[in-house]
């Protein structure tokens, strides 16, 4: 399916091994891992690519299985050619490789507070179309608009209506590719931004088993969000309490395991294959559906032939 590809600027690489490209490192190979060297180059390939073969747009892997057997068609990656950051005025431009933390940072210097952005992995495109959040702030909450190109390979401007805001999701097509984002936050004195920061990096660290080989939070808390992904504290109910109520935080599977830190961080303890990881997820959702009536979403994308 991937032997007719068009010629490109940047790298294209067939048969390429997916899972030291995850943090969960497991994973068969992609027919085809495309790397634009810029914009134009990845919008002269989408207009290109036959219209038969998938396309999957690709951050850094930090909430991803690519199973076993690998991915179908064209992953694409984007690289240091869409990982710019600039601050104007109010608002954060981030290219969609730019790292989560590395805008945080950034905003905080220029005195904006994006300070949930610095404990969410991944990069920013990821967050945006995943609307990610961290300390009852999401994307949604901070977003303008982005830049992306379409599967005909047209530029398209996104903005809040374009996106589909639920929580921790968008309504995006999934071949359509986020180049860039543009964020406004409120305005904050920068040593308090950076102080509260610092607190939450040492939140996150006490909480989350963070030397260990995971994907961040496996599955959604159930319940109690507004369709623009705010929580709604009333209602809220934790994935992690109810596995913990499964009896299955530490429950293991193959070289997998739930993590005995936190019951809500799917864990490869070294030599896990992606079918250990999923399907202990499985015996963890068969079991607080179980034990609690209430049926667990995943959280982390699953991708691939098993």
């Amino acid at each position: 399916m991937t032997t007719n590809l068009p010629p490109v600027r940047g790298a294209l690489t067939r048969g390429r091994p997916m899972a030291e490209l995850t943090w969960l490192r497991v994973g068969g190979p992609a027919d085809a891992l495309f790397q634009p060297a810029d914009e134009a180059d990845l919008a002269a390939f989408l207009a290109a690519v036959p219209p038969e073969v998938p396309v999957f747009p690709m951050g850094v892997g930090s909430n991803l299985i690519v199973r076993d057997g690998g991915i179908e068609g064209v992953v694409i990656r984007l690289g240091r050619a869409f990982a710019e950051i600039r601050v104007e005025g109010e608002r954060v431009i981030a290219g969609a490789a730019a790292l989560d933390s590395r805008v945080a940072r950034r905003a905080v210097e220029a005195g904006i507070d994006l300070t949930f952005l610095r404990t969410i992995p991944g990069s920013i495109g990821g967050a945006a179309r995943l609307n990610a959040g961290c300390y009852g702030s999401y994307v949604a909450d901070v977003f303008e608009s982005a830049r992306a190109i379409d599967r005909r390979g047209r530029s398209v401007t996104l903005g809040p209506d374009d996106m589909g805001f639920g929580y921790r999701h968008t309504g995006l097509p999934p071949d359509l590719v986020i180049t860039e984002m543009t964020l406004r936050g409120p305005r904050g004195d920068s040593e308090a931004l950076a102080a509260m920061m610092a607190e939450q990096v040492a939140r996150r660290d006490a909480s989350q088993p963070m030397k260990e080989r995971s994907a961040g939070s496996t599955f959604r808390n159930p319940a109690g969000y507004s369709s623009t992904g705010r929580a709604d504290d009333s209602h809220e109910m934790k994935a992690w309490t109810l596995i913990d109520r499964a009896g299955m935080r530490g429950a293991a599977l193959g070289g997998a395991r739930m993590s005995a830190h936190h019951a809500n961080f799917l864990v490869n303890c070294g030599d896990a294959t992606a079918a250990d990881l999923e399907n202990l997820g499985e015996e963890v959702r068969k079991k607080v559906l179980d034990s609690t009536g209430i049926q667990l979403e995943w959280e982390i994308m699953r991708i691939g032939r098993k």
